[in-house]
């Protein structure tokens, strides 16, 4: 039986589609169980959930993209503690690069 070749396109997207959604599902489920508190923040975040890693990079950027921290730290306990004290109001985007694991989230600073 042959298939007509718009058919096997719209199969080709769908697949595609399925594809991607289920990688961002799974991105999504991974992103859940790390939790960032408080926020929002006044000196300090507290991040919990994450893996543990000898040398984790740890960016800080503003709503502008300009990045306004860097530095890297071990992550043990699967926990961090990041102070915030000097940034001023504001929406941030954290991310936390390690091996094991990328981690991406706003938090606000008052």
């Amino acid at each position: 039986m042959k298939y007509p070749i718009f058919f096997m396109k719209r199969l080709l997207v769908l697949f595609a589609f399925i594809t991607i959604c289920g990688n961002y599902l799974c991105a999504q489920e991974l992103k859940n169980d790390v939790k960032i508190f408080p926020n929002p923040a006044t000196n300090v975040i507290n991040i919990l959930g994450l893996k543990n890693d000898r040398n984790a990079s740890i960016s800080i950027t503003d709503t502008y993209g300009s990045q306004v921290i860097f530095h890297r730290w071990d992550i043990s306990k699967n926990a961090l503690n990041i102070p915030v004290f000097n940034l001023e109001k504001g929406i941030y985007l954290i991310t936390i690069q390690s091996e094991h694991q990328r981690v991406q989230e706003k938090f606000y600073k008052q």
